[in-house]
This record gives C-alpha cells, sequence and structure tokens, in this order.
C-alpha cells in the first residue's frame, strides 16, 4: 500500500566527506537532522523537497570548542546540549536562555542549532541571539569552506544565501563584550512560536536584534545608534518603530508586536541599567 511517504527517498552518509559528495553529484537534496521542523512542513505537505540526506549520524558536525578566539558549535549540536554547556553559559549566556525555551525538553533533544539556522524562520528562537551576537555562519561543499556574517545570512523570508551544495556546518561566535540580554513572549513559556523574541547587548556598543517582527531576523541598528549617543528611551522605541515591519497572522497583530518589541526594549534597558558600561 502506497503511503504519504511511499514518494520520498532518503541518503544515508557515513561521512561528512561522504554527504557532500552526495550533494555535490546527486542533489538537489534537503539536508536533515533534528527534524523538529522538517517533519511538521512534511506532514502539512508544505515541504517542496522529496529527496533528502541524513545527517544525523555524523558526529563530525557536534560538539562546543573555544577555536582560536571564537566559541564554535557544530551545526548538529542539539539545544539540550547547548543549554548544559558550561562554556556556553560563561561566554553567551544569552545562548543558554533561548535554548532553555526551544520547545519542550523532547524537542530540545533533537532540534539543531544548525537546523534553526537553515530553516530561516524569522521566528527561530537561537537567531536573534545569533544576530546580536554578530556570529559566523561557517558553510562547506564538496569545493571548500566559506564564512558568511550571521546578518547577512537571511535574504528573504525562508531564504538563504547557502547553495544546493552546500552545508552549514557550524557558527562561531566572537566574545561578547557586555551584558547579555534574552527574552522570548509566545502563547506559553517554552511551548510556542515566539510572538517576539529579542537578544541584546548592552556594552561600549549596544547591540540589538529581534525575531518575529520582519521577513528574516533583524539587527536594529538605528536604534543602537540612539542608545550608543545616549539618546532617550522613548526615543530608541520610536527609531525601534521605523526600523520593525511586523505582520498580522495567525498568532498575533502587527500592531501587538511593536508594542511587545518596544515594552522588550525598555525592559532591556532597565534590567541592564545597573551596569554602566560608559564610565571608565
Amino acid at each position: 500500500m502506497r503511503t504519504a511517504i511511499s514518494s520520498l527517498e532518503l541518503l544515508e552518509p557515513r561521512s561528512l566527506g561522504d554527504a557532500l559528495r552526495m550533494l555535490g553529484n546527486e542533489g538537489p537534496l534537503v539536508p536533515m537532522a533534528g527534524c523538529t521542523d522538517l517533519y511538521v512542513s512534511l506532514n502539512f505537505g508544505t515541504l517542496a523537497g522529496r529527496r533528502f540526506v541524513d545527517l544525523w549520524k555524523l558526529d563530525e558536525l557536534r560538539g562546543i570548542e573555544w577555536r582560536g578566539a571564537c566559541l564554535s558549535i557544530g551545526a548538529l549540536t542539539t539545544f539540550t546540549e547547548i543549554r548544559r554547556s558550561a562554556l556556553v553559559r560563561q561566554r553567551l549566556p544569552m545562548l543558554a536562555a533561548a535554548a532553555a525555551q526551544i520547545g519542550a525538553p523532547p524537542v530540545q533533544n533533537r532540534a539543531t542549532i544548525g537546523g534553526n539556522i537553515g530553516n530561516a524562520s524569522p521566528a527561530g528562537d537561537s537567531l536573534p541571539v545569533l544576530a546580536a551576537a554578530e556570529a559566523t555562519v561557517v558553510l562547506r561543499s564538496p569545493h571548500g569552506e566559506r564564512r558568511v556574517p550571521f546578518t547577512s545570512f537571511f535574504t528573504g523570508y525562508r531564504q538563504s544565501v547557502r547553495k544546493a551544495d552546500e552545508l552549514i556546518v557550524a557558527v562561531e561566535v566572537p566574545p561578547v563584550e557586555g551584558q547579555q540580554w534574552f527574552h522570548k513572549v509566545g502563547a506559553r513559556a517554552g511551548l510556542a512560536i515566539s510572538k517576539v523574541v529579542m537578544a541584546a547587548v548592552r556594552g561600549p556598543r549596544p547591540r540589538v536584534a529581534l525575531g518575529s517582527v520582519a521577513p528574516t531576523v533583524i539587527r536594529l541598528p538605528h536604534t543602537e545608534e540612539v542608545l550608543c549617543s545616549k539618546g532617550t528611551l522613548a526615543d530608541a522605541q520610536q527609531m525601534l518603530f521605523a526600523e520593525i515591519t511586523p505582520i498580522d497572522d495567525v498568532r498575533s497583530t502587527a500592531a501587538y508586536r511593536r508594542r511587545v518589541a518596544a515594552n522588550l526594549l525598555a525592559r532591556f534597558w532597565k534590567e541592564t541599567a545597573t551596569e554602566t558600561w560608559w564610565q571608565g
């Protein structure tokens, strides 16, 4: 008897090199690993791809380490591993905070940071963190490796610069100077898609990134400039309104998202006010 998955094809590489050869010679293929998002799309019939390459067993793409001057996180590292990592909690606590709110524990056990990036959803909880941290996405193809600044990786709604024969193999984060902050607003704490999610850093150069308020996760450079120049919070909130483009959808309204985004900015600024980063 034919089923909904009868027409699907799954390739199972034994190594990263094997996977890259498959992408180069047998594509187009859809990379899959934890499948926490992919299976939802497959179930609803919205997934265009019918041929897949399973990366889950490739331990080469796992791990968290301090490499050179960066925190390096392998693409297949799960959010449970990120949440529990002492190195992440020390160097990038806002990512540990985000990891703890990505679905329920079973989801965190399967969902990977590479999948969260590759899915390219503007509501991805880890993505504002990586934008505010000025991370770099490491891509590899049969022809070599390249690094893309995180803020240049997404080109539109669920679109990125990743080519068909490339895999996300890691994300690299340089040292973050300042006090880190993260907050997610959803229908339920941790078990819902975010209505608005913010990650920010208060330091010599403030950084603010938002999810679910534009086609992609975005940084707010003009809002950051107001904060850096010691403008008022009200001025910064007005600038934020000019930099975001939320929409009405089944989860919320544009007006609600604008109001919440402004409130989150105020909360970030007030809760980090004890740190006098401007004085030395």
